[in-house]
């Protein structure tokens, strides 16, 4: 089974930069969106064999999550059941038989780490809602969790220590996530390999100098470690400034 994870930073502008040939080449049982940037009916896009969930953000042109699946759900739900943190459609929750899949756009902390406080919070409450997940079945998590967890997952951790992504303060609570009884799928295959990122700013052909971070993830609980086979960042597809990544169980 195949699973794919892609902040599309705008899936209307996406598309017209080759979502559909990416989608199609790709070939996923799940293919999780993030930051779609939509409201309902603003883009009509199916794919044969696929059902799609959305969950919009109530802001327009921010935000939105979104999955394709063939496989149908036992149950899907939206946001984490959090007032606080449910109207910026950052997760959508599939179960599956044999796991729960979740997808994630983990809110950004923003220039002057305007939003740090209540990432902090949402840090703890995601974490929570997974841990709630995993006592009845695993968890598979992707997405845009908007941190590089450790100095090999970006080019310059040096200058960017106090910025948005790479605090003190979200680099723990990642490593608290992990702790909680999950596994960083693309560091479990390769923990040592340096320049594997997944987005690079618009600026300062970043892209070019491969100068990136690795800030899009598949977790999944420990337990099901034993059935993960590949993971893969899909650094030749271009389309927005972040690359699939992708999960193979």
């Amino acid at each position: 089974m195949k699973l794919v994870s892609w902040n599309v930073n705008g899936l209307r502008a996406c598309e017209g930069k080759g979502f559909s040939d990416a989608f199609n080449q790709l070939n996923a049982d799940f293919f999780c969106l993030q930051e779609t940037k939509m409201q309902k009916g603003q883009l009509d896009l199916d794919f044969d064999g696929y059902t799609s969930y959305w969950n919009y953000a109530e802001k327009k042109g921010y935000s939105g999550t979104a999955i394709f699946t063939r496989h149908q759900p036992l149950n899907v739900t939206y946001g984490l059941g959090i007032d606080d943190h449910d109207h910026e459609g950052r997760v959508i929750t599939i179960e599956t038989e044999r796991f729960y899949l979740v997808n994630v756009y983990t809110p950004n902390s923003q220039d002057g780490l305007k939003r740090l406080d209540y990432r902090m919070t949402w840090d703890d409450d995601f974490r929570a809602y997974l841990m709630q997940l995993d006592r009845h079945k695993p968890v598979i998590a992707c997405g845009d969790m908007n941190v590089a967890h450790q100095e090999i997952d970006l080019k310059n951790p040096k200058t960017n220590r106090r910025n948005a992504g790479f605090t003190d303060e979200e680099r723990y609570k990642f490593t608290q996530l992990l702790e909680a009884g999950f596994t960083d799928t693309f560091r479990y295959f390769y923990p040592d390999v340096e320049g594997a990122y997944s987005w690079w700013s618009y600026r300062f052909h970043a892209r070019e100098k491969n100068a990136g971070w690795r800030i899009d993830y598949f977790i999944v609980s420990n337990r099901l470690t034993d059935d993960i086979k590949s993971a893969k960042i899909h650094n030749e597809i271009y389309g927005s400034d972040h690359c699939p990544v992708e999960l193979e169980i």
